[in-house]
């Protein structure tokens, strides 16, 4: 390994903490850039880190990826960068799972509990300055599906099970053994499974296979009335579907953390509808969560200099870290 690698970092409006970048400057030279100077940056580095995890300027640059080695992608999600070219090259990706996992839980337990005490009521009726007994749902004993068996939907399911729901998942293998689900449908089953849960919560990773799963057909396979939570990509629902069926009370209400297209525009739909919680996709956001992802990277850039395994290496014909 060279004594002063050369690191590339791309990155939005902010910076990475100079700080907590302190012991990959230490042994690299680091060049910061936005989208329009990554060409440039990229020119004889030889890691990437994509700060900017939102971004789609890398297909953009890659014809000036000439010694590039590793990218590291400040997100769970790497989709923006599995573009055909970085997928067919000898080029390690990895991730920051692990780091909004437990976050991205309480979220969806916090939504499904608003859904169920009916807070947005409540707000509604205190800045009327009305007073109105009601009654509301209980979630124990409730029954939840979870798109996605990764660890965030592993985490979500363990955190719904700790306060009584009835948890199963839905991934790519079906199973009857999971430790953290129990009953685990495949993809091609997920119909039957939609149809008798309360709550459908969607944490899988946009791949080819998922891209608008959640279409016409299954909002009409999901049980009347239940509630959908989508803190995993926007692109996995088809968004006028969703619309459709949320109108016609086929799906009876819906928390989104993320939507396509995103941001969502100001005069949408969706905005409008009764029982829709739109958040701007933060759902794993907690304080400290940049200085966590830079963190991440720089333990990361240590075994890469060290030549030791890296750390949530990415399956690249599956768009994802594989389960252990």
């Amino acid at each position: 390994m060279e004594a002063n690698p050369v690191v590339a970092v791309l990155h939005a409006e902010a910076l990475p903490d100079p700080a907590r970048m302190a012991p990959v400057a230490e042994h690299a030279t680091v060049r910061y850039t936005r989208r329009d100077g990554l060409p440039d940056a990229l020119d004889g580095a030889e890691v990437l880190f994509v700060y900017d995890f939102r971004t789609d300027a890398l297909p953009h640059a890659w014809h000036a990826a000439n010694r590039l080695d590793w990218i590291h992608a400040a997100s769970a999600g790497v989709d923006p960068l599995m573009f055909p070219e970085l997928r067919d090259s000898d080029v390690t990706v990895t991730n920051s799972r692990g780091i909004f996992d437990a976050p991205i839980a309480e979220y969806v337990l916090a939504q499904i509990l608003s859904f169920a005490k009916d807070i947005p009521e409540s707000l509604r009726l205190q800045r009327d300055h009305v007073w109105k007994h009601r009654d509301s749902e209980r979630i124990a004993g409730r029954s939840v599906l979870v798109v996605g068996t990764g660890p965030i939907g592993r985490a979500i399911a363990r955190l719904l099970t700790a306060v009584g729901m009835k948890v199963s998942g839905s991934g790519r293998r079906g199973r009857d053994d999971d430790p953290d689900f129990g009953t685990v449908t495949a993809t091609e089953d997920l119909p039957a499974a939609l149809a008798v849960a309360d709550f459908v919560v969607l944490a899988a990773p946009l791949t080819d296979s998922t891209h608008g799963l959640f279409d016409a057909e299954m909002f009409a396979a999901m049980r009347p009335g239940a509630r959908l939570v989508n803190v995993g990509r926007g692109e996995l629902v088809r968004t006028d579907d969703l619309v459709d069926a949320l109108r016609s009370g086929a799906v009876g209400g819906a928390a989104l953390d993320v939507v396509d297209p995103e941001p969502l525009p100001p005069d949408h739909p969706l905005w409008d509808l009764p029982g829709v919680v739109i958040t701007p996709h933060n759902s794993g956001d907690f304080f400290g969560w940049q200085d966590t992802l830079v963190d991440a990277f720089a333990e990361n850039f240590r075994r890469w200099r060290a030549g030791s395994p890296l750390e949530n290496v990415v399956d690249k014909r599956l768009g994802y870290v594989p389960s252990s």
